[in-house]
């Protein structure tokens, strides 16, 4: 498959630099000096990711990023910005955007986000492109923690019933891994199981993924659409991020669980037997007292609530989840990562806000990064070393030192990736100094 990339960026260097990286993985990369550029490439073209910067002139990236997302709903879109400009890149996720990278970034770093894009992509093609479903084997839920074998256990249970079932978790904690697991384990396990993300597309599109449309039904319906309801037929979908749904569609959601039946957009009844599992990362109660759930629908999916608990509720999950990680990707790239005993504390002791999903692109990252197999702390992100943080820190002024002392030391080693002589030159003490110092805070080679 020919992965076709476009790239939109005012500044010349960074595009021509982008672009340069990006080609040489063998990729299609169109390039467009602003997002008014861009949008007439796409009219010619179709891609599969689009890489934008926020901040461009004429046209920028959010409202690039809404046009896309209109006009081409299975493009992914990473958004690029400056490290001041978090909370935009934010507000682009909300709007739709698959990822952002704060500048200035690695480009490896880039390659790696494109490349788990475009595997979802094949995988969700493969998934939904035909009445057959997907059938092959759900990734397994690691972990011996009391919490996730508690909520193994009631899945095992639930999963042979055919009731709705309201899956809710953070962000990351495997949502779409306990559905799948639902309904692999459950008497439609050969019948299609259909996925859809409610917050990923636009809701002028979403009525008619959901349940298709009729030849006609509205300009540019040439012909008819098979909606992801009745792809499901016999098997099971998953609503995902069902809190994002817009209240006009709720209420035909509604009428799918009471009825067993869809309309299509321009007219149409069908009558199905599907198995609805909805998940979200939202308080729907909330969102029902704020006006923007429906009561009804609410208590509908209430049948079987499920609760995915966060991986800081885990204890001991952590060291077993980074097992299974680096030996996927130890298998991936024909070498064998392990963690150093402190890498292995370090991560152990993370409190993870983004979850599983937060452990895996760490790991997956450092794979790619570090110098050698065996990942070393100083490896791992700064955020995770606790090295730019100060909480849960007795601030004494000899603990502050120390604390600075400590994170020049790593960014000593990783620079100069763990050679001991070099990071002792450039943080200007001797080589017997530094390996004490590295001893008393427990930085072993």
């Amino acid at each position: 498959m020919s992965i076709r990339i476009l790239l939109a960026e005012d500044d010349e260097l960074m595009r021509v630099t982008v672009q340069d990286h990006l080609r040489d993985q063998g990729w299609i990369v169109d390039e467009a000096v602003d997002g008014h550029a861009a949008l007439a490439l796409m009219k010619q073209q179709s891609y599969e990711v689009v890489v934008s910067d926020i901040r461009m002139p004429g046209l920028d990236g959010t409202q690039l990023l809404q046009l896309v997302k209109t006009q081409s709903p299975n493009t992914d879109v990473i958004m690029m910005t400056a490290y001041g400009s978090a909370d935009d890149a934010v507000q682009c996720l909300k709007k739709g955007a698959a990822d952002y990278i704060l500048k200035p970034f690695d480009l490896d770093d880039l390659t790696i986000r494109i490349k788990r894009l475009v595997e979802m992509q094949e995988v969700k093609a493969r998934c939904i492109s035909s009445d057959k479903g997907c059938f092959s084997k759900p990734t397994p839920i690691i972990g011996s923690s009391l919490v996730i074998q508690k909520m193994l256990s009631m899945v095992s249970q639930v999963a042979v019933a055919d009731a709705t079932v309201l899956i809710h978790g953070e962000s990351g904690t495997g949502k779409e891994l306990v559905a799948a697991a639902l309904h692999y384990g459950s008497k439609r396990a050969s019948k299609p199981y259909i996925r859809l993300n409610c917050a990923a597309i636009p809701a002028g599109l979403l009525e008619s993924e959901l349940f298709g449309h009729e030849k006609g039904a509205f300009t540019g319906a040439d012909q008819r659409k098979i909606g992801k309801f009745e792809l499901a037929d016999q098997g099971t979908i998953l609503l995902d991020e069902i809190g994002d749904m817009p209240l006009e569609l709720q209420v035909k959601i509604l009428r799918v669980l009471q009825e067993r039946e869809v309309e299509r957009v321009g007219g149409g009844i069908v009558h199905l037997n599907v198995r609805v599992i909805c998940a979200t990362s939202k308080d729907l109660k909330q969102l029902v007292a704020e006006g923007k759930f429906r009561e009804d629908l609410y208590y509908r999916l209430q049948v079987i609530p499920l609760e995915v608990p966060p991986l800081r509720e885990r204890e001991n999950d952590v060291l077993e989840l980074c097992a299974f990680f680096l030996q996927g990707f130890s298998l991936e790239r024909g070498l064998t990562f392990r963690l150093s005993q402190e890498a292995q504390d370090t991560l152990a002791g993370y409190r993870y806000p983004g979850n599983v999903r937060e452990l895996r692109n760490i790991l997956e990252r450092v794979s790619v990064l570090a110098p050698a197999p065996t990942i070393q702390v100083w490896d791992l992100p700064s955020e995770i070393q606790g090295t730019d943080s100060l909480q849960d820190v007795n601030y004494t002024l000899a603990n502050a030192v120390a604390h600075a002392e400590k994170k020049c030391i790593l960014q000593a080693l990783r620079k100069t990736t763990n050679n001991k002589t070099q990071a002792a030159v450039l943080l200007g003490i001797s080589r017997k100094n530094l390996w004490e110092k590295m001893k008393g805070y427990g930085l072993h080679a």
